[in-house]
Formats: structure tokens, sequence, C-alpha cells
């Protein structure tokens, strides 16, 4: 496996983002970064990310979250972030990716009780985690996201977002962000997502991810992804549905959340207003006090 390290430098004066990263290795020679914040006795919550952004995707969330006395923990999937970035598309699979981050959460921090927030691709590894990791999982938080087995058709705008990614001569990570979000975003916070890829050689992941998004029933990913869904359905943890009012992506799962899984039961499930795809960036600070009071409240 060919693997590229994104230089420190490149992560200089981030705005908003003061955490110190930390590094541990996990499968395939790769090390994999995260940050922290919160006391480290806090319940651990882990935060992740989609495509094509990474932990600085959720500066605003964090702060939320510790002062309610829980432990923050903001990964960088890898191919993203701080995090090593397999330079050759064919590395990246849906599998190695939910095992990668399992390895992070179960093998090198040793993580248990966890509340799993994922969002994007964060929630198609997060809720496979929680899913085939059951033991270990408290609680857990869908915001703009799904679990797609292949069954059922993709949104046409999705369709476009994957070809667009596919086929851009220059993948502008930045406008993806931009694109996904209510709020104009300043040359800062586009020089920030743009950070962790100096060169084009550094986008294999951001460029295969959507293609890895199983779309058939016959996707290599797709067994796994019923499985998990046969598991999510009956499975007793607290499971809050968080989704923004303004994301035409992934805003038709919100509904099928509610009705399939049980977890879903009891609870009030907040929809974050006047945001779109990227909530985080639209109103962080608010989705981390809805996740604050969940966690504290269960």
């Amino acid at each position: 496996m060919r693997i590229l390290r994104t230089p420190e430098e490149r992560f200089a004066d981030l705005p908003g983002f003061p955490y110190e990263p930390r590094y541990a290795d996990v499968p395939d020679g790769l090390r994999m970064a995260y940050v922290e914040a919160g006391p480290a006795g806090g319940e651990p919550v882990v935060l992740l990310h989609g495509e094509p952004s990474w932990s600085f995707l959720y500066r605003h969330v964090m702060p939320e979250l510790a002062a309610a006395g829980l432990r923050a923990i903001a990964v960088d999937l890898i191919g993203f972030g701080r995090s090593d970035k397999p330079a050759d598309q064919a590395e990246h699979t849906y599998a190695r990716h939910v095992e990668w981050t399992r390895a992070l959460l179960f093998d090198a921090l040793r993580l248990s009780r966890v509340t799993v927030v994922g969002q994007d691709w964060g929630g198609l590894i997060g809720l496979r985690i929680a899913a085939e990791h059951p033991e270990r999982i408290a609680r857990i938080v869908a915001a703009n996201t799904g679990l797609p087995s292949g069954d059922i058709p993709m949104p046409e705008v999705w369709h476009q977002f994957r070809n667009a990614v596919l086929k851009a001569p220059v993948l502008d990570i930045a406008r993806l962000v931009q694109a996904g979000c209510r709020t104009e975003l300043s040359e800062a916070i586009r020089a920030a997502y743009d950070a962790p890829f100096p060169d084009e050689s550094y986008k294999a992941g951001p460029r295969v991810m959507p293609s890895l998004v199983p779309i058939t029933p016959d996707d290599p990913a797709a067994p796994a992804n019923r499985a998990a869904w046969q598991v999510l359905t009956t499975l007793e943890r607290p499971f809050l549905v968080a989704f923004s009012d303004g994301d035409p992506i992934t805003g038709g799962m919100a509904p099928i959340l509610l009705k399939s899984i049980s977890g879903t039961s009891g609870l009030r499930h907040p929809v974050i207003k006047g945001a779109g795809h990227f909530l985080q960036e639209d109103a962080g600070a608010e989705l981390g006090r809805q996740i604050a009071a969940f966690v504290t409240s269960t």
C-alpha cells in the first residue's frame, strides 16, 4: 500500500480548532488521527465525519459536549484530515473503512459505553460498527446520514454529486463543503478544509468514497449493511435522529430511521433549523447541545 501523510505545517493556524492531534496505529500499517475535548473520564462521544470533510467539521460541536462533562472524540477517517492517506483508490473499501475505525475505537482507545455520532459517511461507518459491536455501544446519533443497502434508489442529487466527484479534473474540497452549507464559509474556513490535501495525489479517499456507497442490491457491501439493519431495528439502545431541515441528499432517511429502529421510540428527535447537509457548520452548537442533552438524559 502506497501511503501519503499530510505535512503537519498544513494544519497551522486552524480557526477555532485548538485541539492537539493524537494518533494511533490501525491495520495495514496506517496511522489514524483524532482530537479530544472534555474530561478524560467522561462518557465517550465519538464524532465521525463524512465526505469530504474531517474532524475540523466538529469544532462547534465539541465545546458543547465538553461543557456537559462528556469526552468528545472527533476522528479523522483514513484518507482524510491528519490521518494517513492510501494513494490508490483501490485500497479504499467500505469494509476496510469500517475495520480501520473499529480498530481505533476499540483496539487502540479501548472505548466502551460509546455514543456514536455519524454524519454522511460517518453514519455509514458508525452504524455498521454499532450493529456489529453492540456490547460496546451505549447510544447512537444519526445526523444527516443513513445505511444504504442498494435496495432503495438514491436520490438524483446524490448521483449528480457522485458523478461530479468522479469526473472533476481537480477536486475542489472546500467548494464541495460549501455546497453542502447554508452559511457562507470564510476563506480561512475553506482553507482549513483544503489543508489535508496538498495536491491531487492526496485525494484518493474523497475521490472514491461516493462510489463505495452501495447503490445496487449486489454491491459487495450490501449484505453486511442488510445484516446491520436487522440488528439496528431491534437493538435496545437509545437512537437519536438529529437531521437538519435542508438536506436534499439524506433528508429522506430521517422518516425511515424513525419508523424502522426501535431505539428511536419515546425520544424527542430534533430538527436542526436553517442547516444544510453539513449541519455541523451551519448549526454546530445547536447540534452539540442536542447531543449533550440526549446523552445526559439517557
